[in-house]
């Protein structure tokens, strides 16, 4: 039976990304409350669990969010720079689709993410 896979997005999920961007392979901030045990929940409930970010699309970026992932102790099946397939998506910056579409001008107008 194949793994349901939970995609994390790394900035303002994990990495919390309160100083905003200093650069791909700048990642100083804290990690988000409580987001290791979660991560390591869904893996011993036999999710897999990626993380993606845009920083991946270069080296320096890659390796700094593997190093940011390992140094703070969170265990994650794959790091990538997009998004695969999944059963949800976890990301600050989303706006969860409800089938109304007359609403979501005003919900894209007046979005802010949570840490802002």
């Amino acid at each position: 039976m194949r793994k349901k896979t939970v995609v994390f997005d790394f900035d303002g999920v994990i990495h919390s990304y309160t100083s905003g961007w200093k650069g791909a392979g700048i990642v100083e901030d804290p990690v988000v409350p409580g987001i290791q045990s979660v991560i390591k929940e869904l893996r011993e409930k036999r999710y897999e669990v990626v993380v993606v970010s845009a920083r991946c699309s270069n080296v320096e970026g890659m390796d700094a969010v593997k190093q940011y992932l390992e140094k703070n102790d969170i265990i994650v099946d794959r790091v990538m720079k997009e998004k695969p397939p999944a059963i949800c998506y976890i990301d600050d910056r989303a706006i969860c689709f409800d089938g109304k579409a007359e609403t979501l001008i005003e919900k894209i107008r007046t979005f802010r993410p949570w840490n802002r």
